[in-house]
């Protein structure tokens, strides 16, 4: 196949040359700019960019004045928007100002270049299909550590659990207000109440806690709750969960 040509915007000169260096195969650093005055000046003048790996903080102009150039120009380039800041905020405008993914730094290479041979293989961008897989191998994530902590699926609180996991590995801030948000959140979604999301829950980590591979819960849950106890709280186990899966999907500090 053709080299997929890649336009990256960002002002870390050493992060532009590694990129240069690794992408040497189905995948070319074809232009760079170093701010989004920059950006805007290659876009104005070049048409044969496949992707676009696109920083948010930059100097003279940042990468949300890009995607907002873009959108009045018509410019409909597949964009991979980076940054070290991943509030659900930021997301969302990116998304709507037409970014075809968000990839929170530090990652790794490897998962850049999939997202990267994915979005190429779409003959435009949509944010909904790239979603799609990416919430998928989450959940196909979360599934098979919960298995093997031992949590059957058949118990209510299993549902409410990968749930929870999921909402806190997207929004950090609901960490600090599981009784209060993430709750009701769960509660809402499946239709009960709050006592009956935090009941299931207790109870799912209870015979999850007597059925699991005992090496693997002391490895993740040894430094954060108290063995004397014998359980970690349902907020210990699901923020727990959720900070092991970030950490996973940031391997290369950048």
């Amino acid at each position: 196949m053709d080299k997929i040509k890649m336009l990256v915007v960002d002002d870390n000169v050493m992060f532009v040359d590694v990129l240069k260096e690794y992408f040497n195969k189905d995948i070319c650093v074809t232009y760079t700019a170093y701010d989004g005055e920059e950006a805007i000046d290659i876009l104005n003048n070049h048409d044969d960019i496949d992707i676009i790996l696109l920083d948010i903080i930059m100097p003279k102009k940042d990468g949300i004045n890009v995607l907002e150039f873009m959108k009045e120009k018509g410019i409909n380039k597949k964009v991979i928007v980076q940054t070290g800041y991943d509030a659900e905020s930021i997301i969302n405008m990116v998304s709507r100002l037409g970014a075809s993914y968000f990839i929170s730094k530090p990652y790794d290479l490897k998962d850049l270049e999939k997202r990267i041979l994915l979005l190429s293989e779409m003959s435009t961008p949509d944010l909904n299909k790239v979603s799609n897989f990416i919430d998928t191998n989450l959940q196909n994530t979360i599934t098979k550590m919960l298995h093997e902590l031992g949590i059957p699926s058949h118990i209510k609180g299993y549902s409410y659990i990968r749930e929870g996991i999921t909402i806190l590995y997207y929004d950090y801030n609901m960490v600090g207000a599981i009784t209060k948000k993430l709750y009701p959140e769960l509660a809402k979604r499946y239709n009960t109440t709050t006592s009956r999301v935090e009941r299931a829950m207790r109870h799912a980590i209870e015979v999850g806690w007597t059925r699991s591979d005992w090496k693997m819960t002391e490895d993740l849950f040894g430094q954060s709750v108290d063995f004397d106890r014998s359980k970690p709280t349902n907020s210990e186990f699901l923020v727990t969960i959720a900070d092991k899966l970030r950490l996973d999907n940031r391997k290369v500090s950048i």
